[in-house]
């Protein structure tokens, strides 16, 4: 059987992709990720495969990235994100739009999530509390529109469009 098939594509230099990612709250932290190539934090979370819901995708890709099973809460947000590749990541001189649901997570009692470390494609990536305050901060951390709506998370999907 061959590998799934993220949903997206990369052609003529226009770049879309699928995804659902995790909100994953310690109070006044969030769970977010980061590697030893890229300078920025980001989402947990990954492409939604062909025939996979969203919700299925973000439960797949917690369970990948954290190596635990969490429950979803509920849909938090839909982002539709508009961006150019710059030539410090592999989608350089790309049209980029991801479109990304974030779910907000229900961590289980006595989990433990510091310092989980994975390898993906060669590269380090481990995962690391951001405490909403200092969020962007001293590291650009991505979804940005975190460092002012989760603090304020209300109890309805929120639709966010960024444009960089």
């Amino acid at each position: 059987m061959s590998d799934p098939l993220d949903c997206g594509f990369d052609v003529d230099g226009r770049w879309f992709r699928y995804r659902a990612a995790a909100i994953i709250l310690d109070g006044d932290r969030v769970l977010m990720a980061r590697n030893e190539v890229e300078p920025y934090f980001y989402s947990i979370g990954g492409g939604v495969h062909h025939g996979e819901t969203a919700a299925d995708a973000v439960c797949r890709e917690v369970r990948e990235e954290t190596g635990v099973t969490l429950e979803i809460e509920r849909l938090a947000f839909v982002h539709e994100n508009f961006f150019n590749g710059d030539s410090t990541t592999a989608l350089a001189g790309r049209s980029c739009h991801e479109l990304t649901f974030y779910f907000l997570m229900k961590p289980g009692p006595g989990i433990v999530l510091d310092g989980i470390s994975t390898v993906f494609d060669g590269v380090r990536e481990w995962l690391e509390w951001v405490p909403l305050v200092e969020f962007g901060r001293d590291r650009p951390a991505y979804p940005s529109f975190f460092a002012t709506e989760l603090p304020v998370l209300g109890d309805q999907p929120k639709w966010i469009i960024t444009r960089a």
